[in-house]
């Protein structure tokens, strides 16, 4: 059946800036497709990966030279084939999905093999920032009950940061995000620090292609695979030196692929966790269906947004819960 493709770009302004190891960031801008074939529609948001150069501006450019192909008509396995991945294949696959939940009145979670859906346990992302800027921010998030701390490679700081927020939120599960921050000559120093805090992750603490760094380092607690583990070919070739692995649709190319990484990590005895580039609720619905194959969940990306979608997702108890109305076959046509 052929289709309608429309294509644009959105701004998404935070409301304050966040910053990470290397970035700060004021907004995460994005690309949102939306597919017609008279009666339905399909949307899909991707932000890209910033540090593979995988932009909106690029991802609307991709997606425009390949309209007509799109047009003629796609399904889910012809857009993985037609598109590497990456933000631009995130949002037409993303797409496909409602659009198949539309024409068949059957919600995107019953297409992806579940029962039904719940409620998940988020973290609530706290960005880098002087020990007690954190440790009051976290505090700022009710009802939270899971945290996750941005640090920035100076270990001795990073502690400091840590145990702040330990003290403010005493019950809390913390992880900690190092993005790619330490390598083997200071990762060590850190890793009493996090135990003494009671931190239950340590994410992507080396950089992408130095994943040897870990070769040698004490397993105090878990570290997961981010940057360093893209996609389901990554997923084979560097799985080994992980015991975590974060899924991103905007990573990987959509909630298909995420959905095979999710089971083949389960076959190779790896956790699994479901993460976000940021965005707003129409992002966030597809990755809450990947989000109930996964252990830890990290879908706060509407929360730093000056305005979120209506409808979107709710934030209640430190959780998350994605109405039918936000995305699939429950959502109001445009």
């Amino acid at each position: 059946m052929s289709l309608q493709l429309e294509l644009h770009n959105e701004p998404l302004p935070l409301s304050a800036p966040f910053r990470i190891s290397g970035y700060v960031f004021n907004a995460m801008p994005a690309t949102v497709v939306t597919l017609r074939d008279g009666a339905h529609i399909g949307r899909g948001e991707a932000a890209g990966v910033y540090y593979n150069d995988d932009r909106p501006e690029g991802m609307l450019a991709t997606l425009q030279s390949l309209r007509a192909r799109i047009e003629a008509g796609v399904d889910r396995a012809a857009a993985n084939a037609l598109l590497p991945p990456g933000g631009a294949r995130n949002a037409l696959d993303c797409a496909l999905w409602e659009l198949e939940s539309r024409r068949s009145g059957v919600p995107v979670w019953k297409l992806a093999g579940l029962d039904g859906v719940r409620p998940l346990l988020t973290t609530f992302t706290v960005g880098a920032d002087e020990p007690h800027v954190m440790a009051e921010r976290a505090a700022s998030y009710a009802g939270a009950r899971a945290l996750k701390l941005k640090l920035t490679g100076e270990a001795g700081l990073d502690g400091r940061r840590v145990h702040a927020v330990r003290r403010r939120c005493p019950d809390a599960w913390i992880g900690v995000d190092a993005n790619q921050g330490y390598d083997a000559a200071t990762l060590p120093a850190l890793l009493p620090t996090l135990v003494e805090a009671g931190v239950s992750l340590l994410e992507q603490p080396c950089r992408r292609g130095h994943e040897a760094d870990l070769d040698g380092i004490e397993r105090v607690l878990p570290i997961a695979a981010d940057e360093s583990i893209l996609d389901l070919a990554e997923l084979e070739a560097r799985h080994a030196r992980f015991e975590v692995i974060n899924i991103k649709l905007d990573k990987c190319g959509g909630l298909t692929e995420g959905l095979r990484m999710a089971r083949r990590a389960r076959e190779l005895g790896k956790q699994v966790m479901v993460g976000n580039m940021a965005g707003s609720s129409l992002a966030m619905a597809p990755a809450f269906v990947l989000g109930q194959f996964c252990d830890v969940v990290d879908l706060d990306g509407p929360v730093f947004l000056k305005q979120d979608r209506t409808p979107g997702v709710v934030y209640r108890d430190g959780l998350i819960e994605c109405p039918d109305a936000v995305w699939g076959a429950g959502a109001a046509a445009e």
